[in-house]
C-alpha cells in the first residue's frame, strides 16, 4: 500500500502508457484464447485484433492530450514528461495507427493471418513512448531493447519468404551489435562519473573545464559510443548499411512502420541526450552530427539514383531525409530545434503517403518490387498517380508543397548558425534527389507496359490515409502557422 501511495501521481502521469500496455496484454490473451478455439478462423481474428488495436491507440492518444501532467519527473528520475515528449508521443501514436490501417488490406490479400503482428506493433509502440520520456540510462536501454526485440520478429514475420528471414537475421545481428555499443558507452560514463541520470549529467557537465583530462577523454568516448549506436538505429550514414536490405526483405507494411515510427523515437532520445544532457560538450558532438548529416545527404541522394527496386529507393531516400534532420540537430539552436520538429512531422506524412501508394498497388504486381511496376499508372488510376506525384514533389522539396517548407526552415536554421557550406550541400543533394523522384513520374505517365494489366480499387482505409496526406502536403502552404507555433513553443520549452 505504501508503494502504491508513493508512486500514485507517477502512475497517473503515465496513464496513457499504462493503458496501452494493459490493452496490448488483453489483446494478446484474447488472440491466444480464440486462436486455439476451433470456432474462430484466423482471418476473422486478425481483423478483430487489428481494429481493437487501432481503437486502443486512439484512446491512448486521447488520454495523452488530456493528461494534466505536463512537466513531471517520475519514478525516481527514470522518466520525464514535458511538451517535447508529449509532442513526440502523439506523433508516434498517430503514425502507428496509420501503419496498422495501411496493413489491413495487405494482411487479407497475402493471407497473413498471424495476429501476433499487431501485438508486436503495439508492444514496440509502448516501448517507444517510454523511450522518448527516458531520463536515465537504465530506462533508455530497456526501452531500446524492448523495441528492438519486437522489430527482429516483425522483420522476419513473413515465414514463407527467405528474404524476410534474411532481413530479420541481419537486423538482429547488426542491431544487437549497436545495442552493445550503446551499453558500452553508458558503462563508460557511469564508470567515470557514477551517474546514470540525464539531469545529474547536466549538473556534472556544467563548467566542464574543471573535469580532469583523463576523465573528460573517457566521458567523450562514452558519448561517442552512445551517439554511434543511436545513429546506427537512426539509419544515418555511414551506419546505414543494414537499412536497404532490411527494408527490402521485410513485408511492405513492416517496412513502412520501420521507415516512420522508430526514427521519431530514436531522434527524440538522441536530442534529449545530446542537447539536454551533453549541451556543454556540444562543440565536440557537433562535428560528429555534421559529418553524419553530410554523409547521409550525399549517400542518400547518390545511391538512390541507381536503384531499381522501390523499397530500396525509398530506403535511401529515407537516409537522405535523416541527413536533413541532422542538419537542424547540428545547429543546436531554438530555430534548429523548431525546423527539426517541423521536418519530422512533414517527413512522417510524406512517408506514410508514399508507402500507402505502394501498398495500394500490391494487387497490380504480385510483389510490387520494382520501380517499373508503376508503368502506366497515370492511365490505370489517375488519382493515385496524381497523389504519388504530389508526394514525390514534396519529398524533392518543390514549392509550394509542405516538403519545400521543411527543407527551407532546415536550410535557414543552418545559415543562421553559420553553416553556409552545409546548407549549400543540402541544396545540391536536394536537386540531385529530384532526378529519381521525377523518374518515377516519367514511368507512371510515359512508359508503356507489355502484357496484361490488372486493376483494382483502393480499399477504404488507404483511401482515407492518402486523402489526408495529400491534403496536408498541398494545403500546408495556406495555413502553416498552427504547426509553426506549436513547434516553436516546444523548441522554446526544450532549449530555454
Amino acid at each position: 500500500m505504501n508503494f502504491i501511495s508513493l508512486f500514485a501521481n507517477d502512475f497517473q502521469a503515465v496513464f496513457p502508457e499504462l493503458f496501452l500496455v494493459t490493452a496490448t496484454i488483453v489483446l494478446l490473451v484474447y488472440g491466444i484464447v480464440l486462436s486455439t478455439s476451433n470456432r474462430y478462423d484466423y482471418p476473422i481474428l486478425i481483423g478483430n485484433v487489428s481494429w481493437l488495436a487501432i481503437f486502443s491507440l486512439g484512446f491512448a492518444f486521447l488520454l495523452l492530450i488530456s493528461d494534466p501532467f505536463k512537466n513531471s519527473i517520475l519514478f525516481y528520475n527514470s522518466l520525464l514528461i514535458d511538451p517535447f515528449a508529449s509532442f513526440l508521443k502523439g506523433l508516434i501514436i498517430l503514425c502507428s495507427i496509420c501503419a496498422i490501417l495501411m496493413s489491413l488490406d495487405y494482411l487479407k490479400q497475402k493471407s497473413f493471418h498471424a495476429f501476433e503482428y499487431v501485438i508486436l506493433i503495439l508492444f514496440s509502440t509502448c516501448s517507444m513512448l517510454i523511450m522518448v520520456s527516458a531520463y536515465d540510462f537504465l530506462s533508455m536501454y530497456l526501452a531500446i531493447e524492448l523495441q528492438s526485440l519486437c522489430f527482429y520478429v516483425l522483420a522476419a514475420s513473413k515465414r514463407s519468404s527467405e528474404f524476410s528471414t534474411e532481413a530479420g537475421l541481419k537486423y538482429f545481428i547488426l542491431s544487437a551489435f549497436a545495442s552493445g555499443i550503446i551499453l558500452f558507452g553508458c558503462s563508460m560514463i557511469y564508470g567515470l562519473t557514477g551517474i546514470t541520470n540525464f539531469g545529474e549529467l547536466v549538473i556534472f557537465f556544467t563548467g566542464n573545464a574543471a573535469i580532469p583530462f583523463h576523465l573528460s577523454s573517457g566521458i567523450l568516448l562514452g558519448i561517442l559510443f552512445i551517439s554511434v549506436g543511436l545513429l546506427f538505429k537512426l539509419t544515418a550514414a555511414p551506419f546505414h548499411m543494414w537499412a536497404p536490405d532490411v527494408y527490402e526483405g521485410s513485408p511492405t507494411p513492416v517496412t513502412a512502420f520501420f521507415a516512420i515510427v522508430p526514427k521519431l523515437a530514436i531522434l527524440g532520445l538522441f536530442i534529449r541526450f545530446l542537447l539536454f544532457s551533453c549541451y556543454d560538450l556540444m562543440n565536440v558532438c557537433q562535428s560528429i552530427i555534421i559529418f553524419c548529416s553530410l554523409a547521409s545527404m550525399m549517400i542518400g541522394a547518390l545511391a538512390a539514383l541507381s536503384q531499381k527496386r522501390i523499397k530500396r529507393m525509398l530506403a535511401f531516400s529515407s537516409i537522405g531525409h535523416i541527413g536533413y534532420i541532422l542538419m537542424g540537430f547540428a545547429c543546436g539552436t531554438i530555430d534548429g530545434m523548431q525546423s527539426l520538429l517541423l521536418y519530422m512531422v512533414i517527413y512522417s506524412f510524406m512517408t506514410i503517403g508514399a508507402f500507402a501508394v505502394v501498398l495500394s498497388l500490391q494487387h497490380q504486381s504480385p510483389s510490387m518490387k520494382y520501380i517499373e511496376d508503376f508503368t502506366m499508372l497515370g492511365k490505370m488510376n489517375p488519382i493515385i498517380a496524381v497523389t504519388m506525384s504530389m508526394i514525390l514533389f514534396s519529398m524533392a522539396g518543390i514549392p509550394p508543397l509542405a516538403g519545400f517548407f521543411a527543407k527551407y526552415y532546415i536550410f535557414l536554421a543552418a545559415i543562421e548558425s553559420g553553416w553556409y557550406w552545409l546548407a549549400t550541400i543540402g541544396v545540391l543533394t536536394s536537386v540531385i534527389s529530384c532526378f529519381y523522384y521525377i523518374r518515377i513520374m516519367k514511368i507512371m505517365y510515359f512508359e508503356k507496359r507489355k502484357g496484361w494489366i490488372y486493376t483494382q480499387g483502393v480499399d477504404r482505409e488507404k483511401s482515407v490515409i492518402l486523402a489526408m496526406t495529400l491534403f496536408f502536403l498541398c494545403f500546408f502552404f495556406f495555413v502553416p502557422s498552427p504547426l509553426l507555433v506549436m513547434t516553436h513553443k516546444i523548441a522554446l520549452a526544450f532549449c530555454v
